[in-house]
């Protein structure tokens, strides 16, 4: 913005100024002189919710992406019967317009490697949305697949699969606690087929340990701990509120994972399965009836495993509990 932007009156008569918005003009209101043009606008941009007033009034394009194959970096051929003008096109323009739309779609993707992440960043899309994931895990999960694919081939590789690990790495990275599982049923593939399951893990060592996602930290004796405490804090309110449990329980399961962490209790241990142990532990402890069957269908794990985890709690840990005295419910 120049000094001649700030001025307030005119220079050729001295009177006030009046602002025309829509031109970006100062004219004088007593002569009509044209002081300042082609002002830029350095308001704020409009709040409007109206998508369509949105679009009408906005300053700027739309953002890019990395979960699009051409980072949104494109142009779109409108479907419509009618020119700029609003005249109406003849049949043979409209048929015109048709083959000029389809082959300019066809040419986003020119080869193999483009006709791939395209694909899986669309699998990577549709299962984000029916997860209801955040557009953090979208963002990151694409941004790791475009850096697996610039360092690798997937050429060959699932694309449910290979989508299915990418937003399970993703998930890890940003804290968010997905089981596999439930991210390989999400991509569109059956419950029961146990090999897919099997193919996305493979996928999600093989990327770590190509990439590196996981490097070693600085501390390799506090930073474990801090993580797995999160991470079992993460199981553990899951959990509940799969099985709409009390929030006392939560709360004393997430007390006794905490007294319990500076052991090795969780090495080697799956933590949906310790998670349930805890929570059923609590329940015990608070005399609410929680059948193992109802926790372990929740968890993923069977009853067995509760159980053991249940006897490494307690037999690891002494656990004493305190009743405050005139407690409402208690002798």
């Amino acid at each position: 913005m120049t000094s001649v932007e700030y001025a307030t009156q005119c220079t050729e008569c001295g009177a006030n100024l009046i602002q025309d918005y829509s031109k970006g003009e100062f004219i004088c209101e007593r002569c009509g002189c044209v002081v300042v043009d082609e002002m830029c606008d350095y308001g704020r941009e409009s709040n409007s919710t109206d998508f369509e007033e949105k679009a009408r009034t906005t300053r700027a394009s739309g953002s890019t992406s990395f979960a699009l194959h051409d980072y949104g970096l494109r142009t779109e051929i409108a479907f419509g019967s009618k020119d700029y003008a609003g005249k109406s096109i003849g049949s043979e323009m409209a048929e015109q317009m048709n083959s000029i739309r389809k082959w300019h779609i066809r040419s986003r993707i020119v080869s193999p490697q483009e006709r791939r992440l395209s694909n899986v960043l669309t699998r990577i899309n549709e299962t984000c949305a029916a997860m209801s994931l955040p557009k953090l895990i979208l963002e990151t999960a694409a941004m790791v697949y475009r850096n697996y694919e610039s360092m690798q081939e997937a050429k060959g590789k699932s694309i449910a699969c290979m989508a299915a690990a990418t937003i399970y790495l993703a998930c890890k990275k940003c804290n968010v606690v997905r089981s596999l599982e439930e991210i390989v049923v999400a991509t569109g593939v059956t419950e029961q087929d146990r090999s897919s399951v099997k193919l996305a893990s493979k996928y999600y060592r093989m990327m770590v340990m190509e990439m590196g996602s996981f490097s070693e930290p600085e501390k390799p004796v506090e930073m474990p701990q801090v993580q797995s405490a999160t991470s079992i804090d993460q199981y553990i309110s899951k959990l509940s509120n799969m099985a709409k449990i009390d929030t006392k329980v939560e709360r004393l399961a997430i007390d006794i994972a905490h007294k319990t962490n500076d052991h090795l209790l969780a090495d080697g241990k799956a933590p949906n399965g310790l998670a349930a142990a805890y929570i059923y532990v609590a329940a015990i402890l608070l005399g609410i009836n929680i059948l193992q069957r109802d926790v372990s269908s929740l968890s993923g794990v069977t009853e067995v495993t509760i159980r053991n985890r249940c006897k490494d709690i307690l037999g690891l840990f002494k656990l004493t509990v305190t009743v405050k005295p005139g407690r409402p419910g208690f002798a």
